[in-house]
């Protein structure tokens, strides 16, 4: 296990590159792994959680190498039951993407999951496809937790699911279904949230020549049956998920610092970052491949956050509303109880041990600012954007920060803390 001691600094300075998009990495090779033909994708993120992927798409049959810059994906053509159960450690996604893939091949496949992911919902999936035809239950394994998906293809026809749980259960059925035996309509019995995920999913099948058809108000999808993916050239944009950590950085520290790798125009939901920073006080520039974000030596400006649309910013936003002035509250953040740590439980603790006056309710923080904020011990409950979310918080701490189990970051953006570091940042292990 790996700590890693972080000092207060007074001003960052410098420019990074931001890690490619887990997101889209993710995506982009699973819809590569299904193409007839021979696809790329070219500077793909390489961390814990899409080397679970890329484990999952070679189980089902795909071929991939890597040339350490690009992935030469030759589809699965057919998909193939995996020989081996496949390993999805804590990736939610390569699960929730994947088990409808499986159920395409004539055999059975067997996923087994890490200890958080065990934790996290799959019952609507699990509804999802039966109502779709296709049998998969749960099962332990030598002690762990598993899901078995019987193959033999997917039916078709009409399945209802929740969208307020996780979109990645959408997206996963649209992966899938447009190979089904006939055209699946999904309705979603509840409005759906973080809806840019499911329009990046979109995005990339029509990169594939794939087609989805979306209600205006994404309370329904019509997917046509028999399509075929063609073969297509990616290049993963960088992700602006793991940059807003660095854009926070640079806000709460007055710093000016160029985050580059970053497309504006990208299918990301987390470029909401900027918006909120704006709101803040920050002094955000918007280039054509990059994002600049300058101190202007103030305090923050307390914000309201909706949390439906843009979960993954919660972390970044509650330490912001640490070093704003007034009352900050980020709610409908419910489902934040289950991602890789009970987030919002998480954030609670931890960043009172820092000192933050921060309540909790069961969906929402509020945050009393500016906190004064101290070093301490602090636990990331094995959440790459908990530990994340500390160390941004330790740079304005007095004192040093110690951030237990570091090498949780690996699962989204691996060399985290050598970019502070590189923006001047005094940080010991990791």
């Amino acid at each position: 296990m790996t700590n890693v001691t972080i000092r207060k600094v007074e001003v960052l300075e410098g420019e990074i590159y931001a890690p490619p998009s887990k997101a889209y990495t993710q995506r982009m090779l699973i819809a590569s792994a299904l193409a007839h033909g021979t696809s790329k994708v070219s500077g793909p993120l390489v961390s814990d959680d899409t080397e679970a992927t890329l484990r999952a798409v070679k189980a089902l049959g795909a071929k991939v190498t890597f040339d350490g810059h690009c992935w030469m994906v030759e589809g699965a053509n057919p998909v193939k039951g995996a020989q081996e159960p496949i390993n999805c450690g804590d990736s939610g996604a390569t699960l929730r993407f994947t088990m409808p893939i499986a159920a395409l091949a004539p055999e059975s496949s067997v996923f087994v999951l890490g200890k958080s992911l065990e934790q996290r919902p799959i019952v609507p999936l699990l509804q999802s496809l039966r109502q779709l035809g296709v049998e998969a239950y749960n099962q332990r394994i030598d002690g762990r937790a598993a899901l078995v998906v019987e193959g033999g293809g997917i039916a078709g026809g009409k399945t209802r699911i929740r969208g307020d749980v996780s979109s990645q259960f959408i997206s996963g059925l649209m992966f899938a279904c447009p190979m089904a035996k006939a055209d699946t309509k999904i309705t979603l019995i509840t409005p759906l949230e973080s809806r840019s995920y499911v329009k990046m999913t979109n995005a990339v099948l029509a990169e594939h020549d794939i087609t989805t058809h979306i209600s205006e108000d994404f309370d329904c999808l019509h997917i046509p049956s028999n399509q075929t993916y063609t073969p297509s050239n990616h290049r993963v944009p960088g992700d602006f998920s793991s940059a807003a950590f660095l854009l926070a950085a640079a806000a709460v520290t007055s710093s000016d610092v160029c985050i580059k790798n970053l497309d504006y125009e990208a299918v990301q939901g987390d470029k909401a970052i900027l918006g909120i920073l704006k709101r803040m006080g920050a002094n955000g520039k918007i280039y054509s491949d990059s994002i600049e974000v300058k101190g202007e030596g103030s305090l923050l400006e307390a914000i309201d956050v909706d949390a439906r649309d843009i979960p993954d910013l919660v972390p970044v936003c509650t330490v912001l509303s640490c070093y704003a002035n007034g009352t900050s509250k980020i709610h409908d953040a419910y489902r934040l109880r289950y991602k890789e740590s009970d987030r919002l439980l998480s954030l609670y603790l931890e960043l009172r041990k820092m000192g933050a006056q921060i309540a909790m309710d069961e969906g929402s923080l509020t945050v009393e600012g500016p906190c004064a904020l101290h070093g301490a011990v602090v636990n990331p409950h094995n959440d790459h954007r908990i530990a994340m979310a500390c160390a941004v918080a330790a740079l304005g701490a007095k004192g040093e920060t110690q951030i237990q189990d570091a090498e949780c970051v690996r699962k989204s953006y691996p060399r985290f803390f050598n970019d502070l570091r590189s923006l001047g940042v005094d940080v010991d292990g990791g």
